[in-house]
Protein backbone atom coordinates (compact mmCIF):
# COMPACT_ATOMS: atom_id res chain seq x y z
CA UNK A 1 0.00 0.00 0.00
CA UNK A 2 1.50 3.66 -0.72
CA UNK A 3 0.38 7.24 -0.70
CA UNK A 4 0.54 7.17 3.19
CA UNK A 5 -2.51 7.59 5.41
CA UNK A 6 -1.38 9.66 8.18
CA UNK A 7 -2.88 12.83 8.48
CA UNK A 8 -0.71 16.10 7.70
CA UNK A 9 -1.11 19.79 7.86
CA UNK A 10 -3.11 21.25 5.12
CA UNK A 11 -0.83 23.18 2.49
CA UNK A 12 -1.32 25.57 -0.47
CA UNK A 13 -3.10 23.52 -3.75
CA UNK A 14 -1.44 23.72 -6.77
CA UNK A 15 -2.11 22.41 -10.20
CA UNK A 16 -0.13 22.44 -12.87
CA UNK A 17 -0.97 21.25 -16.65
CA UNK A 18 1.61 19.91 -19.70
CA UNK A 19 0.47 18.01 -22.89
CA UNK A 20 2.81 16.86 -26.09
CA UNK A 21 2.00 15.23 -29.37
CA UNK A 22 1.80 11.11 -29.49
CA UNK A 23 0.64 11.71 -33.52
CA UNK A 24 3.55 9.28 -35.60
CA UNK A 25 5.44 11.06 -38.58
CA UNK A 26 4.59 9.35 -41.02
CA UNK A 27 1.69 8.24 -39.80
CA UNK A 28 1.23 4.28 -38.90
CA UNK A 29 -1.64 1.75 -39.26
CA UNK A 30 -4.27 2.46 -37.21
CA UNK A 31 -5.49 -0.34 -34.35
CA UNK A 32 -8.95 -1.05 -33.54
CA UNK A 33 -8.29 -4.50 -31.10
CA UNK A 34 -6.61 -7.70 -31.56
CA UNK A 35 -5.34 -8.04 -35.28
CA UNK A 36 -3.59 -6.15 -37.80
CA UNK A 37 -4.13 -2.86 -38.24
CA UNK A 38 -5.61 -0.63 -41.01
CA UNK A 39 -3.38 1.95 -43.11
CA UNK A 40 -3.50 5.38 -42.43
CA UNK A 41 -4.35 7.07 -45.17
CA UNK A 42 -4.68 10.25 -43.22
CA UNK A 43 -5.38 12.39 -40.02
CA UNK A 44 -7.63 14.12 -38.08
CA UNK A 45 -6.97 16.29 -35.12
CA UNK A 46 -3.74 15.50 -33.36
CA UNK A 47 -3.07 12.93 -30.79
CA UNK A 48 -1.48 14.08 -27.75
CA UNK A 49 -0.53 12.90 -24.31
CA UNK A 50 -1.97 15.59 -21.59
CA UNK A 51 -1.20 15.84 -17.60
CA UNK A 52 -2.30 17.48 -14.85
CA UNK A 53 -0.67 17.05 -11.41
CA UNK A 54 -2.43 18.10 -8.26
CA UNK A 55 -0.23 19.09 -5.33
CA UNK A 56 -0.60 19.76 -1.51
CA UNK A 57 2.18 19.64 0.70
CA UNK A 58 4.36 16.66 0.17
CA UNK A 59 1.56 14.67 -1.36
CA UNK A 60 1.07 15.12 -5.55
CA UNK A 61 -0.91 13.10 -7.97
CA UNK A 62 -0.13 13.07 -11.79
CA UNK A 63 -3.34 12.33 -13.91
CA UNK A 64 -2.34 11.69 -17.57
CA UNK A 65 -4.27 10.62 -20.42
CA UNK A 66 -2.87 9.27 -23.63
CA UNK A 67 -4.95 9.22 -27.90
CA UNK A 68 -4.40 5.56 -27.72
CA UNK A 69 -6.65 2.30 -27.60
CA UNK A 70 -4.99 1.27 -24.42
CA UNK A 71 -1.75 1.46 -22.78
CA UNK A 72 -0.79 -1.28 -20.64
CA UNK A 73 1.61 -1.20 -17.14
CA UNK A 74 4.57 -1.80 -19.05
CA UNK A 75 4.91 1.41 -20.78
CA UNK A 76 3.38 3.52 -17.98
CA UNK A 77 6.11 2.21 -15.83
CA UNK A 78 8.26 3.23 -18.38
CA UNK A 79 7.01 6.54 -18.29
CA UNK A 80 6.95 6.71 -14.31
CA UNK A 81 10.83 6.24 -14.66
CA UNK A 82 11.32 9.29 -16.14
CA UNK A 83 9.56 11.41 -13.73
CA UNK A 84 11.59 11.63 -10.90
CA UNK A 85 9.62 14.48 -8.39
CA UNK A 86 6.76 12.15 -7.75
CA UNK A 87 6.29 8.43 -6.11
CA UNK A 88 5.56 6.11 -9.42
CA UNK A 89 2.69 4.87 -7.71
CA UNK A 90 0.94 8.71 -7.87
CA UNK A 91 1.09 8.49 -11.51
CA UNK A 92 -2.61 7.67 -13.42
CA UNK A 93 -1.96 6.44 -16.72
CA UNK A 94 -5.58 6.28 -18.65
CA UNK A 95 -6.16 5.82 -22.61
CA UNK A 96 -9.10 7.73 -23.82
CA UNK A 97 -9.43 4.72 -25.92
CA UNK A 98 -9.58 5.94 -28.98
CA UNK A 99 -10.03 3.74 -31.98
CA UNK A 100 -7.60 5.46 -34.42
CA UNK A 101 -4.24 5.39 -33.40
CA UNK A 102 -1.56 2.93 -33.10
CA UNK A 103 -1.59 0.20 -31.60
CA UNK A 104 0.09 0.27 -27.57
CA UNK A 105 -0.05 -3.59 -26.82
CA UNK A 106 2.14 -4.92 -29.10
CA UNK A 107 -0.37 -7.74 -30.42
CA UNK A 108 1.14 -10.76 -31.50
CA UNK A 109 0.16 -11.60 -35.09
CA UNK A 110 0.63 -15.83 -34.72
CA UNK A 111 3.44 -16.02 -37.00
CA UNK A 112 6.27 -14.77 -34.98
CA UNK A 113 5.65 -10.86 -35.39
CA UNK A 114 4.08 -8.15 -33.62
CA UNK A 115 1.50 -5.55 -34.66
CA UNK A 116 3.48 -2.24 -32.92
CA UNK A 117 5.86 0.10 -34.09
CA UNK A 118 8.29 -0.41 -31.06
CA UNK A 119 10.40 2.99 -31.65
CA UNK A 120 7.16 4.95 -31.32
CA UNK A 121 6.20 3.26 -28.18
CA UNK A 122 9.21 4.80 -27.05
CA UNK A 123 8.67 7.88 -28.35
CA UNK A 124 5.25 7.96 -26.79
CA UNK A 125 7.08 7.21 -23.49
CA UNK A 126 9.57 9.78 -23.87
CA UNK A 127 6.87 12.35 -24.60
CA UNK A 128 4.37 11.57 -21.53
CA UNK A 129 7.17 11.64 -19.43
CA UNK A 130 7.74 15.20 -20.54
CA UNK A 131 4.19 16.45 -20.27
CA UNK A 132 4.30 15.53 -16.89
CA UNK A 133 7.43 16.83 -15.98
CA UNK A 134 6.70 20.40 -17.76
CA UNK A 135 3.28 19.58 -15.83
CA UNK A 136 5.77 19.98 -12.71
CA UNK A 137 7.29 23.32 -13.94
CA UNK A 138 4.11 25.34 -14.14
CA UNK A 139 2.82 24.51 -10.91
CA UNK A 140 0.80 27.27 -8.83
CA UNK A 141 -1.78 27.98 -6.41
CA UNK A 142 -5.52 27.07 -7.08
CA UNK A 143 -8.99 26.21 -6.42
CA UNK A 144 -11.24 23.53 -7.60
CA UNK A 145 -14.71 23.17 -8.93
CA UNK A 146 -16.19 19.77 -9.03
CA UNK A 147 -19.44 18.72 -10.37
CA UNK A 148 -21.84 15.89 -11.62
CA UNK A 149 -25.12 15.58 -13.83
CA UNK A 150 -26.63 13.90 -16.14
CA UNK A 151 -25.42 14.74 -20.09
CA UNK A 152 -28.07 15.88 -22.27
CA UNK A 153 -28.08 15.20 -25.55
CA UNK A 154 -27.47 12.56 -28.63
CA UNK A 155 -23.70 11.28 -27.02
CA UNK A 156 -23.86 7.58 -26.06
CA UNK A 157 -25.82 4.41 -25.92
CA UNK A 158 -24.69 0.78 -25.48
CA UNK A 159 -24.72 -1.15 -28.05
CA UNK A 160 -26.15 -4.35 -26.53
CA UNK A 161 -29.08 -3.02 -24.37
CA UNK A 162 -29.63 0.80 -25.41
CA UNK A 163 -30.48 2.05 -22.54
CA UNK A 164 -27.97 0.54 -20.19
CA UNK A 165 -25.40 2.87 -19.82
CA UNK A 166 -24.31 6.02 -17.13
CA UNK A 167 -25.94 9.12 -18.17
CA UNK A 168 -23.69 11.22 -15.62
CA UNK A 169 -20.71 13.13 -16.45
CA UNK A 170 -18.56 14.55 -13.69
CA UNK A 171 -16.37 17.86 -14.71
CA UNK A 172 -13.31 18.62 -12.26
CA UNK A 173 -11.80 22.17 -13.18
CA UNK A 174 -9.07 23.31 -11.40
CA UNK A 175 -8.65 27.84 -11.34
CA UNK A 176 -5.87 29.85 -10.71
CA UNK A 177 -5.21 33.71 -9.96
CA UNK A 178 -7.68 36.03 -11.69
CA UNK A 179 -10.35 32.96 -12.35
CA UNK A 180 -8.69 31.80 -14.89
CA UNK A 181 -8.89 28.49 -15.76
CA UNK A 182 -6.05 26.19 -15.45
CA UNK A 183 -7.45 22.37 -16.22
CA UNK A 184 -10.83 20.92 -16.99
CA UNK A 185 -11.08 17.61 -16.37
CA UNK A 186 -14.05 15.40 -18.10
CA UNK A 187 -14.89 12.28 -16.73
CA UNK A 188 -17.28 10.07 -18.81
CA UNK A 189 -18.25 6.17 -20.50
CA UNK A 190 -17.91 6.18 -23.63
CA UNK A 191 -15.97 4.35 -26.86
CA UNK A 192 -14.39 6.96 -28.63
CA UNK A 193 -15.35 5.34 -32.35
CA UNK A 194 -17.24 7.17 -34.56
CA UNK A 195 -14.48 7.04 -37.03
CA UNK A 196 -13.25 3.51 -35.60
CA UNK A 197 -10.76 2.42 -38.19
CA UNK A 198 -12.86 1.79 -41.30
CA UNK A 199 -12.13 5.50 -42.69
CA UNK A 200 -8.12 4.91 -42.28
CA UNK A 201 -8.23 8.39 -40.48
CA UNK A 202 -5.41 8.83 -37.28
CA UNK A 203 -7.69 10.79 -35.14
CA UNK A 204 -8.16 11.33 -31.83
CA UNK A 205 -12.07 10.66 -32.63
CA UNK A 206 -15.01 12.68 -30.65
CA UNK A 207 -12.22 13.32 -27.83
CA UNK A 208 -10.32 15.82 -29.98
CA UNK A 209 -13.73 18.11 -30.99
CA UNK A 210 -14.36 17.96 -27.67
CA UNK A 211 -10.99 19.30 -25.89
CA UNK A 212 -10.55 22.22 -28.66
CA UNK A 213 -14.43 23.52 -27.67
CA UNK A 214 -13.63 23.37 -23.84
CA UNK A 215 -10.18 25.37 -24.39
CA UNK A 216 -11.77 27.35 -26.86
CA UNK A 217 -14.95 28.23 -24.34
CA UNK A 218 -13.24 28.03 -21.21
CA UNK A 219 -9.30 28.41 -21.89
CA UNK A 220 -6.43 26.16 -19.82
CA UNK A 221 -5.95 22.52 -21.06
CA UNK A 222 -8.70 20.06 -21.26
CA UNK A 223 -8.28 16.39 -20.66
CA UNK A 224 -10.40 13.54 -21.14
CA UNK A 225 -10.98 10.43 -18.84
CA UNK A 226 -12.86 7.49 -19.82
CA UNK A 227 -15.61 5.50 -17.55
CA UNK A 228 -16.79 2.56 -17.09
CA UNK A 229 -17.61 1.63 -20.76
CA UNK A 230 -17.53 -1.71 -21.40
CA UNK A 231 -19.78 -4.22 -22.98
CA UNK A 232 -20.10 -1.68 -25.26
CA UNK A 233 -21.04 1.89 -24.22
CA UNK A 234 -20.42 3.73 -27.36
CA UNK A 235 -20.95 7.13 -29.44
CA UNK A 236 -24.21 7.01 -30.50
CA UNK A 237 -24.20 8.12 -34.06
CA UNK A 238 -26.56 5.95 -35.59
CA UNK A 239 -28.71 7.33 -38.62
CA UNK A 240 -32.69 7.44 -38.47
CA UNK A 241 -33.88 4.30 -38.71
CA UNK A 242 -35.43 2.65 -41.70
CA UNK A 243 -38.03 0.23 -42.87
CA UNK A 244 -36.98 -3.23 -41.25
CA UNK A 245 -33.94 -1.72 -38.85
CA UNK A 246 -36.79 -1.27 -35.72
CA UNK A 247 -35.22 -3.03 -32.61
CA UNK A 248 -31.65 -3.69 -33.56
CA UNK A 249 -29.39 -2.01 -31.56
CA UNK A 250 -27.20 -0.20 -34.56
CA UNK A 251 -28.86 -0.30 -37.73
CA UNK A 252 -26.39 2.13 -39.40
CA UNK A 253 -24.23 5.11 -38.32
CA UNK A 254 -22.31 8.06 -39.78
CA UNK A 255 -17.97 6.94 -39.50
CA UNK A 256 -18.08 10.71 -40.19
CA UNK A 257 -15.37 13.45 -38.72
CA UNK A 258 -18.39 15.63 -38.80
CA UNK A 259 -20.26 13.44 -36.16
CA UNK A 260 -16.75 13.61 -34.22
CA UNK A 261 -17.44 17.11 -34.17
CA UNK A 262 -21.28 16.98 -33.17
CA UNK A 263 -21.06 14.78 -30.17
CA UNK A 264 -17.21 16.29 -29.23
CA UNK A 265 -19.27 19.54 -29.29
CA UNK A 266 -22.10 18.23 -27.83
CA UNK A 267 -19.85 16.58 -24.70
CA UNK A 268 -17.64 20.18 -24.20
CA UNK A 269 -21.45 22.26 -24.01
CA UNK A 270 -22.81 19.93 -21.20
CA UNK A 271 -19.21 20.05 -19.35
CA UNK A 272 -19.60 23.68 -19.25
CA UNK A 273 -22.69 23.86 -18.35
CA UNK A 274 -22.75 20.73 -15.94
CA UNK A 275 -19.28 22.83 -14.06
CA UNK A 276 -20.60 26.26 -14.78
CA UNK A 277 -22.18 27.21 -11.09
CA UNK A 278 -19.97 24.34 -8.68
CA UNK A 279 -18.81 26.41 -5.52
CA UNK A 280 -14.84 26.82 -5.90
CA UNK A 281 -13.44 24.80 -2.94
CA UNK A 282 -10.33 26.35 -1.52
CA UNK A 283 -7.24 24.43 -0.59
CA UNK A 284 -8.96 21.01 -0.87
CA UNK A 285 -7.54 18.20 0.50
CA UNK A 286 -5.54 15.97 -1.59
CA UNK A 287 -4.64 11.91 -1.03
CA UNK A 288 -3.82 9.11 -3.07
CA UNK A 289 -3.21 5.67 -1.92
CA UNK A 290 -2.39 2.09 -4.11
CA UNK A 291 -2.39 -1.23 -4.23
CA UNK A 292 -1.78 -4.19 -6.38
CA UNK A 293 -4.76 -6.21 -7.41
CA UNK A 294 -4.24 -9.89 -8.79
CA UNK A 295 -6.41 -11.27 -11.42
CA UNK A 296 -6.04 -15.28 -12.72
CA UNK A 297 -6.17 -15.29 -16.48
CA UNK A 298 -8.47 -17.98 -17.86
CA UNK A 299 -8.34 -16.81 -21.62
CA UNK A 300 -6.27 -18.09 -24.18
CA UNK A 301 -6.25 -15.03 -26.21
CA UNK A 302 -5.39 -12.52 -23.66
CA UNK A 303 -2.46 -15.37 -22.31
CA UNK A 304 -1.28 -15.34 -25.61
CA UNK A 305 -0.95 -11.40 -25.81
CA UNK A 306 0.79 -11.45 -22.65
CA UNK A 307 2.86 -14.29 -23.22
CA UNK A 308 3.73 -13.32 -26.94
CA UNK A 309 3.95 -9.79 -26.85
CA UNK A 310 7.70 -8.10 -27.18
CA UNK A 311 6.78 -5.59 -24.56
CA UNK A 312 7.22 -8.65 -21.95
CA UNK A 313 4.42 -7.80 -19.76
CA UNK A 314 4.63 -9.05 -16.63
CA UNK A 315 3.05 -12.37 -15.12
CA UNK A 316 2.75 -14.41 -11.87
CA UNK A 317 3.88 -17.76 -11.63
CA UNK A 318 0.14 -19.02 -11.07
CA UNK A 319 -0.99 -17.66 -14.72
CA UNK A 320 -2.42 -14.19 -12.67
CA UNK A 321 -1.19 -10.87 -13.86
CA UNK A 322 -1.33 -8.15 -11.22
CA UNK A 323 -2.94 -4.75 -11.95
CA UNK A 324 -2.40 -1.50 -9.54
CA UNK A 325 -5.33 0.42 -8.29
CA UNK A 326 -5.54 3.80 -7.25
CA UNK A 327 -8.36 5.47 -4.80
CA UNK A 328 -7.64 9.35 -5.19
CA UNK A 329 -9.54 12.13 -2.45
CA UNK A 330 -9.12 15.63 -3.73
CA UNK A 331 -12.25 17.98 -2.12
CA UNK A 332 -14.89 16.26 -2.47
CA UNK A 333 -14.69 13.94 -5.34
CA UNK A 334 -13.06 10.44 -4.97
CA UNK A 335 -11.59 9.06 -7.81
CA UNK A 336 -11.27 4.85 -8.43
CA UNK A 337 -9.17 3.45 -11.29
CA UNK A 338 -10.02 0.95 -13.12
CA UNK A 339 -7.17 -1.49 -15.15
CA UNK A 340 -9.76 -1.97 -17.99
CA UNK A 341 -13.18 -2.02 -19.85
CA UNK A 342 -15.33 -2.52 -16.49
CA UNK A 343 -19.44 -2.82 -17.93
CA UNK A 344 -22.00 -0.12 -16.95
CA UNK A 345 -23.58 -2.40 -13.79
CA UNK A 346 -20.12 -2.67 -12.05
CA UNK A 347 -19.54 1.32 -12.74
CA UNK A 348 -22.94 2.10 -11.37
CA UNK A 349 -22.22 -0.63 -8.20
CA UNK A 350 -19.15 1.22 -7.55
CA UNK A 351 -20.00 5.00 -7.52
CA UNK A 352 -22.55 3.37 -5.51
CA UNK A 353 -20.43 2.39 -3.31
CA UNK A 354 -17.65 5.06 -2.69
CA UNK A 355 -17.38 7.79 -0.59
CA UNK A 356 -17.75 11.03 -2.49
CA UNK A 357 -20.01 13.60 -2.91
CA UNK A 358 -18.68 13.32 -6.10
CA UNK A 359 -17.38 9.65 -7.74
CA UNK A 360 -15.82 9.41 -10.74
CA UNK A 361 -14.36 6.00 -12.26
CA UNK A 362 -11.09 6.12 -14.05
CA UNK A 363 -10.96 3.45 -16.50
CA UNK A 364 -8.35 1.93 -18.72
CA UNK A 365 -6.13 3.36 -16.21
CA UNK A 366 -2.90 2.10 -14.99
CA UNK A 367 -3.54 -0.87 -17.12
CA UNK A 368 -5.83 -1.86 -20.02
CA UNK A 369 -6.69 -5.71 -19.79
CA UNK A 370 -10.06 -6.27 -21.60
CA UNK A 371 -13.25 -6.57 -20.21
CA UNK A 372 -14.17 -6.73 -16.98
CA UNK A 373 -17.51 -8.46 -16.31
CA UNK A 374 -19.23 -9.91 -13.07
CA UNK A 375 -19.61 -13.56 -12.76
CA UNK A 376 -23.14 -13.79 -13.38
CA UNK A 377 -22.92 -11.97 -16.67
CA UNK A 378 -19.74 -13.67 -18.13
CA UNK A 379 -20.82 -15.25 -21.63
CA UNK A 380 -24.74 -15.59 -20.25
CA UNK A 381 -25.65 -14.80 -23.62
CA UNK A 382 -24.62 -14.91 -27.64
CA UNK A 383 -24.00 -11.27 -27.69
CA UNK A 384 -21.33 -11.38 -24.93
CA UNK A 385 -19.22 -13.92 -26.55
CA UNK A 386 -16.61 -11.16 -27.90
CA UNK A 387 -16.66 -9.47 -24.37
CA UNK A 388 -16.16 -12.86 -22.19
CA UNK A 389 -13.31 -14.10 -24.60
CA UNK A 390 -11.63 -10.40 -24.09
CA UNK A 391 -11.92 -10.80 -20.78
CA UNK A 392 -9.02 -12.21 -18.27
CA UNK A 393 -11.71 -14.56 -16.89
CA UNK A 394 -14.69 -15.10 -15.21
CA UNK A 395 -13.96 -13.99 -11.74
CA UNK A 396 -12.20 -10.95 -13.19
CA UNK A 397 -14.84 -8.04 -12.43
CA UNK A 398 -16.18 -9.68 -9.19
CA UNK A 399 -12.32 -9.97 -7.86
CA UNK A 400 -12.08 -6.16 -8.49
CA UNK A 401 -15.19 -5.29 -7.35
CA UNK A 402 -14.03 -6.81 -3.60
CA UNK A 403 -10.56 -5.92 -3.50
CA UNK A 404 -10.93 -2.02 -4.76
CA UNK A 405 -14.13 -1.37 -2.45
CA UNK A 406 -11.97 -2.74 0.50
CA UNK A 407 -9.65 -0.38 -0.08
CA UNK A 408 -11.76 2.27 -0.21
CA UNK A 409 -13.29 1.91 2.64
CA UNK A 410 -9.45 2.15 4.49
CA UNK A 411 -8.23 5.17 2.67
CA UNK A 412 -9.36 7.86 4.54
CA UNK A 413 -12.43 9.40 3.23
CA UNK A 414 -12.46 12.59 0.78
CA UNK A 415 -14.01 16.44 2.28
CA UNK A 416 -17.44 15.69 3.12
CA UNK A 417 -18.01 11.82 2.61
CA UNK A 418 -21.27 10.16 2.54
Amino acid sequence: MAGGFAPTTLAEFEVGVGQRSITPDPLLPISGGLGPGSPAKGKRGALSARAVVFRQGETAVAIVSLDVLGFPAVLGDRVRKQVSRMPPENILIGATHTHSAPDCYAFPDGRGGHTADLPYLDWVCQQTAAAINEAFDHMQPARLKVATAEAQGKIAYNYYAPNLYDRRMSVMQAVGANNQTLATLVNYAIHPEVLGTGPGLLSPDLVGPLRDRLEAQSGGMAIFVNGAQGGMITADNRLPVKPGDEGRANPRDSRTWEECLRIGHTMADEAVRIVEKAPLQNDPALFCGAIQIRFPVESDIMWAVITGSPLHYPRNDDHSISARINVVNVGDAQILTIPGEALPNIGFYLKRKMRGRHNLLFGLTNDAFGYMLTKVDFKSFPRYDYISRTSLGEMTGEIFIEKSLAFVQQCPPPEGAK
